[in-house]
């Protein structure tokens, strides 16, 4: 299963941690996690190349984190967006996906 857990700091996103591996099928032919990866990685793209936010990743096989060093705004909205993603994905998938809250 794949568990996305949000990162909350001061009641703001600052930044999630996905590990897991769906196992929703074999691999090549999954897309839950295909899904999951793709919008992951394009939200971390987003904040570090895009927007240009300082932030620490630590990615390993099946799973990534990323902290954003301070609140900015871009940040929240790109970070609301893959919560929402991240969140519909599991109303979908249920078997194969949770996301969840933890402050820092």
């Amino acid at each position: 299963m794949i568990c996305a857990t949000f990162l909350k700091r001061n009641g703001n996103l600052c930044g999630f941690s996905v590990k897991g591996h769906s196992g929703s099928a074999l691999s090549g032919h999954d897309i839950v996690c295909a899904a999951v990866s793709s919008a992951v990685y394009m939200a971390a793209n987003t904040v570090t190349d895009v927007c240009g936010l300082a932030a620490d990743i630590r990615e390993e096989d099946g799973y990534l984190t990323l902290t954003i060093k301070k609140d900015e705004a871009n940040a929240q909205m790109i970070l609301q967006g893959l919560k929402l993603h991240l969140e519909g994905l599991a109303a979908q998938y249920p078997k194969f996906i949770t996301t969840q809250f933890t402050e820092v």
